[in-house]
C-alpha cells in the first residue's frame, strides 16, 4: 500500500511539473490542431507534418497511377480472361509507373522509417520494408532478372496503406478538434472604453483593468466582472448547459461566452493564459497528448510486434524458398511484413484519449490527469465533502411552524423585520420569503438588539426576530406546538429563529444549509452502479446525521477538521479504491490523497493543481458522469487493444503460408486490406466514444 501511494504521488508530481510547463510555454491565440496532431501520432509513427489532405491528395493520384498498371498485369489478364492492348513500350508501363508510385505513394512510409531507424523502428519500417523488397524485386525483374514482377501488389499495397493513413488521420484530427473549436470562440476585437469613447482594439491590446463593451449577441473577449447593465450569458462552452446565465453588476463574465441580450460594460480581470478558456485549452491539450499506462503498453507491444514481423517474415522467406521459388517466398514474406503492421495499435489508445478528453469537456468535465481515467474502473467508494459540495453553502428556509397565523402570515412578517439585515440567516429567510412571491407588510421603527435579533412595527404591532433564548429571557413560554418544531430543529442540527409579538411567540423558523437540488440523484445513481457513498464534513453531528439520512449517504464522519480528511480518505483507501469530490480549495491534501481526485464547481477557476478531474458545474451528479465516463473510456481502450492485436494470431500464419497446401493464400494486397481493416474498425470504435451518453 505504502509503495503504491509513493508511486501514485510521484507520478502526480511529474504530471504537476509538465502541467507547469505546458502553462509556461502556452500562448493564447496560437494555433493547437497541429501540435495536437503531432503528439496524437507519437505513440504510432512518426507522420512529420504530415496532414489528412496529404494522404487524400496522394491516395487519388496513386489510385490513377494504379489503374494502367492493373489493367497491363499478366496475372489479373489471366483471372479476368481479357488480353491487354501491345505496342511499343507497352511493356514499360508498369515499371515507369511502378518507379512513380514507389517514390510518390511511398515516401510518407520512407520518410517515416527513416525518423524510426534514428530512434525507435515501428511500423513504418515494417510498410517501407515490405514496398522497398517487392519495389526492388519487381524493378531487378524488368531489367532482366529471372521471375515475376509483381507491380500491381505493390500499386494496390501502397494505395490500401494511404487510404488507411488517411482515415486515421482524419480520425485523428476530428478528435482533437475541441482546442481549434476552443481558440474560435474568443474574438479578434473589443469595444475598449476610454474617457467616455468607444475604441475597437486587438484582444491582445487588452489589459486588465480595462473597460470593455459588450453588446448583444457578442462573444466576450476576456474575463471580468460587470461593472454595468444587466444581460443574460450562453455559457455552454464551459458548462455544457445551454440555459443563459442571468449577469447582473458584480457578477463574473468568461471569454467565450456568448452575451444574448442587453449590452454590458465590463471591467477585466484576466487577460491572456490567465482566463478561463486559456486554462480550459491547456488542460485540454495536455490530457489528450498525455501518455496514459496503456499507451504504453501497446507501444511496448507494437515494437516486439514490428520485431516478430521482421523475423517471421525472414524466417518464411528462408522456409519458401527452399520449397518454392523466389517469387513466391518474396511474396509471402511482403505479405507477412504487411499484415503484421502494428499501425491500428498505434492508433488505439491516443485515439480514444482525444475523444473521451473532447467528451468529457462537452460535458463540463476537464481531465486534467490522463491516468484518472483509468484508475476510475476500480473506484469502490466515493466520498463527499459537505458544504459546497452535496450543499450550496448557503442557508435556505426548511420549515416554518406558525401559531396564530398562517405560515405565509409569519415568513412575510419575519422577511419584513429582517430586510434590512445582513445577517445570513436574515437572508434566507428574505429569499425565501421572495422564492414564495410573498407581499411584506411596511415595516418601521426597525432596530438591532445586540445579541437578540431584530424588532420593528408591522401594522402597529411590535414583532421580533431572534434566538430562541431571547423568548425566555422575556419571560414567554412556547406553545406546544412552537416547542416540538424548535425540538425537531434541534434534532436536525438546524438553526432556529423565532417571530414573537411583545406577548408571546408566534412561530418558529428553522433553516439549514441547503441540499443541492440533484444530490439525491447522485446518491441514488452511485448506488445503481455498486459504489458506497461516503460524507466527510467538519459540521456537527446532528447535521452530518440529518444530510446523510435525507440523502441515502451510506456513511458519514461530522466534525473532521480540514487536516484530518486526508487520514479518512487513507482509511477509506485501506478498505477500497476511493475517489473525493471536494471544492478543490479547503481539500487540497484529500483530492491528492484519494485514487482519484474530482475538484467540483470550480467555474472560472479551472487551474486547480490538486484535482484529477475538474467539475466546473456546481453539480454532483458530474461525478456519477466523470464514472461513467471513465468507465467507457477503459473499455473501449480494452477493445482497441483487443482489435489490434488479436486478428494477429490468425492473420500471421496465414500471411505465412500454412494452409497453402489447402489453397488458402493471402496476397500482400489482401494482407494490407487486413491491416487497414483491423485500422479502420479501431477508428471507428474510438469515434463512437463521442455519442456516449453520461447523464
Amino acid at each position: 500500500m505504502n509503495h503504491s501511494h509513493q508511486t501514485t504521488q510521484s507520478d502526480r508530481r511529474e504530471a504537476d511539473r509538465a502541467s507547469h510547463n505546458g502553462h509556461q510555454q502556452h500562448q493564447h491565440g496560437v494555433d493547437h490542431s497541429q501540435h495536437s496532431s503531432r503528439e496524437s501520432h507519437s505513440g504510432h509513427g512518426d507522420h512529420g507534418h504530415h496532414s489528412p489532405d496529404m494522404f487524400k491528395q496522394r491516395f487519388f493520384v496513386s489510385l490513377i497511377l494504379t489503374l494502367p498498371i492493373l489493367y497491363f498485369s499478366p496475372q489479373l489478364q489471366s483471372w479476368l480472361g481479357y488480353e491487354a492492348v501491345a505496342f511499343s513500350g507497352s511493356g514499360w508501363i508498369s515499371p515507369v509507373l511502378g518507379i512513380a508510385l514507389y517514390f510518390y505513394g511511398g515516401w510518407p512510409f520512407l520518410q517515416g522509417a527513416w525518423h524510426e531507424f534514428q530512434s525507435k523502428i515501428g511500423m513504418m519500417t515494417l510498410i517501407a520494408l515490405a514496398i522497398t523488397v517487392a519495389f526492388i524485386y519487381s524493378l531487378a525483374v524488368s531489367l532482366g532478372l529471372e521471375g515475376k514482377p509483381f507491380y500491381w501488389e505493390l500499386a494496390t499495397l501502397i494505395d490500401i496503406m494511404l487510404l488507411g493513413h488517411w482515415v486515421e488521420m482524419a480520425s485523428v484530427q476530428g478528435a482533437s478538434k475541441a482546442l481549434e473549436e476552443l481558440s474560435s470562440l474568443v474574438p479578434n476585437e473589443a469595444h475598449r472604453m476610454r474617457d467616455g469613447e468607444i475604441e475597437d482594439v486587438s484582444v491582445s491590446e487588452i489589459q486588465m483593468g480595462d473597460v470593455i463593451l459588450i453588446r448583444p449577441g457578442e462573444q466576450i473577449p476576456n474575463d471580468g466582472e460587470v461593472i454595468e447593465g444587466n444581460t443574460n450569458v450562453n455559457e455552454s462552452f464551459l458548462t455544457g448547459e445551454s440555459k443563459p446565465v442571468s449577469k447582473h453588476e458584480g457578477d463574473e463574465v468568461v471569454a467565450g461566452s456568448v452575451n444574448t441580450e442587453g449590452s454590458v460594460q465590463v471591467k477585466v480581470t484576466r487577460v491572456g493564459d490567465d482566463t478561463a478558456i486559456s486554462q480550459i485549452m491547456r488542460l485540454v491539450e495536455e490530457a489528450q497528448s498525455s501518455r496514459s499506462r496503456y499507451q504504453a503498453l501497446a507501444d511496448r507491444v507494437a515494437y516486439w510486434l514490428t520485431i516478430i514481423a521482421i523475423s517471421v517474415g525472414t524466417l518464411t522467406f528462408i522456409v519458401w524458398l527452399t520449397l518454392e521459388d523466389l517469387v513466391f517466398s518474396i511474396n509471402r514474406a511482403v505479405t507477412v511484413l504487411v499484415i503484421t503492421c502494428p499501425h491500428a495499435l498505434g492508433l488505439a489508445i491516443p485515439l480514444v484519449i482525444a475523444n473521451s478528453t473532447g467528451l468529457a469537456a462537452r460535458n463540463g468535465i476537464l481531465v486534467r490527469n490522463r491516468d484518472s481515467l483509468e484508475r476510475a474502473k476500480d473506484i469502490k467508494t466515493v466520498a463527499f465533502d459537505k458544504t459546497g459540495t452535496l450543499t450550496q453553502g448557503k442557508f435556505g428556509v426548511q420549515q416554518v411552524a406558525a401559531d396564530g397565523l398562517s405560515e405565509e402570515e409569519a415568513l412575510a412578517i419575519a422577511a419584513a423585520l429582517e430586510t434590512p439585515s445582513e445577517h445570513p440567516l436574515a437572508k434566507a429567510i428574505v429569499d425565501s420569503a421572495k422564492e414564495r412571491q410573498l407581499d411584506l407588510p411596511q415595516m418601521k421603527d426597525f432596530q438591532t438588539v445586540t445579541g437578540h435579533g431584530v424588532e420593528g412595527q408591522v401594522d402597529g404591532q411590535t414583532y421580533r426576530v431572534g434566538r430562541p433564548e431571547w423568548v425566555q429571557e422575556q419571560n414567554l413560554s412556547f406553545p406546544k406546538s412552537l416547542q416540538q418544531a424548535l425540538d425537531r430543529a434541534d434534532d436536525r442540527g438546524e438553526s432556529a429563529v423565532v417571530l414573537m409579538t411583545s406577548d408571546r411567540p408566534v412561530a418558529v423558523i428553522s433553516m439549514a444549509d441547503q441540499v443541492r437540488e440533484r444530490a439525491r440523484t447522485t446518491i441514488d445513481r452511485l448506488h445503481d452502479m455498486d459504489i458506497q457513498a461516503v460524507m466527510i464534513t467538519g459540521d456537527a453531528e446532528a447535521v452530518a446525521r440529518s444530510v446523510a439520512a435525507d440523502l441515502g449517504i451510506d456513511r458519514y464522519y461530522a466534525r473532521v477538521l480540514p487536516e484530518d480528511k486526508v487520514n479518512r480518505i487513507k482509511e477509506l483507501k485501506k478498505e477500497a479504491p476511493t475517489a473525493f469530490v471536494g471544492d478543490g480549495i479547503n481539500d487540497a491534501a484529500a483530492l491528492l490523497e484519494a485514487n482519484m481526485g474530482l475538484a467540483i464547481g470550480a467555474g472560472t477557476n479551472v487551474a486547480i493543481e490538486s484535482a484529477d478531474l475538474v467539475l466546473i458545474n456546481d453539480d454532483p451528479l458530474d461525478a456519477v458522469k466523470a464514472l461513467r465516463l471513465a468507465k467507457k473510456t477503459y473499455s473501449k481502450m480494452i477493445q482497441n487493444l483487443f482489435w489490434a492485436t488479436g486478428y494477429n494470431v490468425i492473420a500471421i500464419p496465414l500471411a505465412a503460408g500454412v494452409l497453402y497446401a489447402w489453397g488458402i493464400l493471402l496476397s500482400p494486397a489482401v494482407g494490407a486490406l487486413l491491416m487497414s481493416l483491423s485500422t479502420v474498425i479501431v477508428a471507428i470504435n474510438a469515434v463512437m466514444l463521442r455519442r456516449a451518453k453520461l447523464a
